[in-house]
């Protein structure tokens, strides 16, 4: 069985006449920890607050995207569909990628694991490029990039509340980007919402929209509309000029509802992981306690009986 060495350190205290300071420091950290256990539950309570309505609102666009994506097939799948945004460029040579992180932290791995997945992915592709760029939806990615990474946006405050016309800014911007030849390819990172204890980090290409992406659904994974005849009113080009900026604004706010949903329902393990973790060095620290003080105890007990005999 291995030895505590806060055991030691209170043996020396108990033997030097001092058992009654190190009693008092366990007193105090006992009493620090339970404050700490006391934040923690409540931020767990905040956040399961703030999870249940982000994932709710995640839940009522889940349905949107799925039908905004099948039309996006229908259109595309035709196979006249012709628009700057579906076309890949000739030479690739610059490439941005918009991060999504969460503006605070206390969330367990959840930014860290997609900073890492990030940084793994510019270091395997910085060959493939001239240029790297970053756009960051969120502070933690921009602390962490912003020393050695190419800057290109930075959007304060949109990942806590997200909001549709906060999404349309960011991509207008980055279909702004991508027409006037600033970046060939534009990415996302993101973490997926798998789950309020899983989220998978994830990197996926969202320019030039690839129109075998849109040729299946989520239920149907090879689901395909090749050769199908359609009548537009108005005409093709024209749906697809209204369409794609709105496919793009609500890529990204659903992107940011994800982030959302995902950052809360993190921070709430964390806190709970937390809660309990602080639950057992209390027990340990309760317990060290209850020994220095049974070995003050038997030290007095003995220098009592001890003078009482020497005085026979």
């Amino acid at each position: 069985m291995r030895t505590n060495p806060w055991s030691k350190k209170l043996v020396y205290k108990v033997y030097s006449g001092q058992h009654m300071i190190g009693i008092k420091e366990f007193n105090k950290k006992i009493t620090s920890l339970k404050n700490t256990r006391k934040m923690t539950k409540t931020m767990k309570m905040v956040s399961a607050s703030k999870f249940k309505r982000s994932h709710k609102s995640q839940i009522n666009a889940e349905e949107y995207a799925h039908k905004i994506s099948e039309l996006m097939g229908r259109l595309s799948g035709s196979g006249s569909s012709s628009h700057p945004m579906l076309m890949a460029k000739k030479a690739i040579t610059k490439s941005l990628i918009v991060l999504f992180t969460s503006d605070k932290g206390l969330c367990g791995g959840f930014n860290n694991n997609l900073i890492r997945k990030t940084r793994g992915w510019i270091s395997d592709n910085q060959y493939k490029y001239t240029m790297i760029g970053m756009s960051f939806c969120g502070r933690r990615g921009y602390m962490s990039f912003r020393r050695t990474a190419k800057i290109n946006k930075y959007y304060e405050n949109i990942t806590m509340k997200p909001a549709f016309i906060d999404a349309q800014k960011v991509a207008q911007d980055i279909s702004q980007d991508f027409t006037m030849g600033n970046f060939e390819e534009i990415y996302l990172a993101y973490n997926r919402f798998d789950g309020p204890m899983s989220q998978t980090p994830v990197i996926e290409k969202i320019l030039p929209l690839d129109a075998s992406v849109f040729t299946k659904t989520e239920t149907d994974p090879v689901k395909k509309f090749p050769g199908a005849s359609y009548e537009y009113e108005p005409e093709e080009k024209e749906i697809l000029y209204f369409l794609i900026p709105k496919f793009l604004s609500f890529k990204i706010f659903y992107t940011l509802l994800e982030n959302a949903a995902g950052e809360h329902g993190a921070r709430m393990s964390a806190m709970d992981k937390a809660s309990q973790n602080t639950g057992d060095l209390i027990d340990r620290y309760t317990l060290l306690r209850n020994r220095a003080r049974q070995a003050a105890i038997t030290t007095e007990l003995i220098e009592i009986i001890s003078g009482a005999e020497a005085l026979k």
